[in-house]
């Protein structure tokens, strides 16, 4: 956190659970940014339960759980990065140079895209 605010200007630092600790947090607000860490539960059964708890309330009144979405479209990102190197040769890159690697892999995202659209739409002739 130090070193990268030396560098940028940033507002939040995001971790997850296993940054869960106040020196931690600590020294995130005296850098003037916001600490976003993720709870890590482990030995804290009653913070576990309550929130567990506020969960339920949210599936009670049919709000989805912001975590949930989160994964949902974390693995959404996931499936596209791993079609875009398992189908795609975006693991084989046999160029060098930063600007070939780029051309290389945007043509894989190009040729990804194309086959989403062939995926999601039959093509129909238009009506005369």
């Amino acid at each position: 956190m130090t070193m990268t605010s030396a560098r940028v200007f940033c507002l939040y630092d995001l971790m997850d659970a296993a940054y869960d600790a106040a020196a931690i947090a600590k020294q995130s607000k005296a850098l003037g940014h916001v600490p976003l860490i993720d709870r890590n539960f482990c030995g804290q059964h009653e913070a576990k339960a309550e929130c567990a708890g506020v969960v339920a309330r949210m599936k009670f009144i049919a709000m989805p759980d912001p975590d949930d979405t989160l994964y949902d479209f974390r693995t959404m990102v996931e499936r596209v990065n791993g079609r875009l190197k398992d189908e795609f040769r975006g693991s084989f890159v046999h160029v060098r140079g930063a600007i070939k690697v780029k051309c290389h892999l945007m043509f894989g995202i190009l040729v990804l895209a194309v086959d989403q659209i062939f995926r999601l739409e039959v093509f129909k002739p238009a009506p005369a």
